[in-house]
């Protein structure tokens, strides 16, 4: 049985600002910003949410399944894929069409801007979960608006436990859709920010949002993570990176870890720190498909940083 990761590919144009934003963006002038960075450190690597998220899956040896519609530009994508053994047998390539590309400026506080060419993704509600039976669980990640109501809805009809990851999709959703997208849902992902946007867009607090489905789980960067389930709020430690390079992709690995976790029942407490990990060994490495580890040695790490095995 194996996961399905229903969201983007995209090509990550990474480029860094030696300097904060803060002090190049003046609030008084907001409503004029006409800001320009210097970037003299530039990269282009593999992302999108879908591809991060099995990318790490397959560092801890499972065997994801990617859902996505890209351009006719991804070859160099699909050569990256085969290389790593992951399975593009659900990768739908439109002729017309650019696979997604971001642009993303980071500061040295961590910060980031991105713009989004969606491109292929817009078409995503081309593919379909499938009913054959080998699908045990799977996500919902950014990905286009009309795709993510559908893989959802499908999910929910075929009875498969998902996650809904809303990301940087959320703005496209109004209240109603989002609260129904909630409720097909098993568990809901966000980080801090999605989390204070969604609790705006709903009226609904973290345990009411909570109560909707199995566990809500909120990412707070280095502070950790929490994870609202059955009535308590279970707090997960931060692990500890051995360098911050590059935040990027450092949320689709920490979902990554909770996949894990649901998929071999390691229960919450286990899981969360399975995912922390993840995103500290992500954040130690630029890009988001740059890293890598045997399970022996991120056991090892993951008892270095929890004083305790899985």
């Amino acid at each position: 049985m194996s996961a399905l990761i229903c969201g983007s590919m995209a090509y990550d144009t990474i480029m860094v600002f030696h300097d904060k934003f803060k002090n190049h963006i003046l609030p008084e002038k907001i409503h004029i910003l006409n800001v320009s960075f210097l970037v003299p450190v530039m990269r282009r690597e593999y992302g999108g949410c879908a591809g991060n998220i099995a990318y790490n899956m397959k560092l801890l040896g499972e065997e994801p399944l990617i859902m996505a519609t890209v351009g006719h530009d991804f070859e160099p994508y699909a050569q990256w894929m085969a290389q790593n053994q992951l399975s593009s047998e659900f990768i739908k390539i439109l002729d017309d069409s650019y696979t997604g590309q971001a642009y993303i400026t980071t500061d040295e506080e961590a910060n980031q801007i991105t713009a989004f060419h969606p491109g292929a993704m817009n078409s995503s509600h081309l593919n379909s979960v499938p009913t054959d039976g080998k699908i045990s669980i799977g996500i919902v990640s950014p990905d286009g608006k009309e795709g993510m109501q559908l893989h959802a809805e499908q999910f929910a009809e075929l009875d498969i436990p998902f996650i809904f990851d809303p990301g940087q999709g959320m703005p496209m959703f109004n209240k109603e859709e989002l609260l129904k997208l909630i409720d097909q849902a098993t568990w809901v992902t966000l980080n801090d920010y999605e989390s204070e946007l969604m609790l705006e867009r709903t009226g609904l607090s973290f345990e009411q949002l909570a109560e909707r489905v199995e566990a809500l789980i909120i990412t707070l960067g280095g502070k950790g993570s929490q994870i609202y389930t059955h009535g308590e709020c279970i707090n997960i430690p931060p692990a500890k990176p051995k360098a911050i390079l590059d935040p990027t992709g450092c949320g689709d690995s920490y979902r990554a870890g909770i996949l894990y976790g649901l998929m071999n029942d390691l229960g919450w407490e286990t899981t969360g720190r399975v995912a922390s990990l993840l995103g500290a060994i992500k954040i130690e490495n630029n890009g988001t498909q740059n890293h890598s580890f045997d399970m022996d040695g991120f056991k090892q790490r993951y008892r270095e940083n929890f004083g305790s095995s899985f």
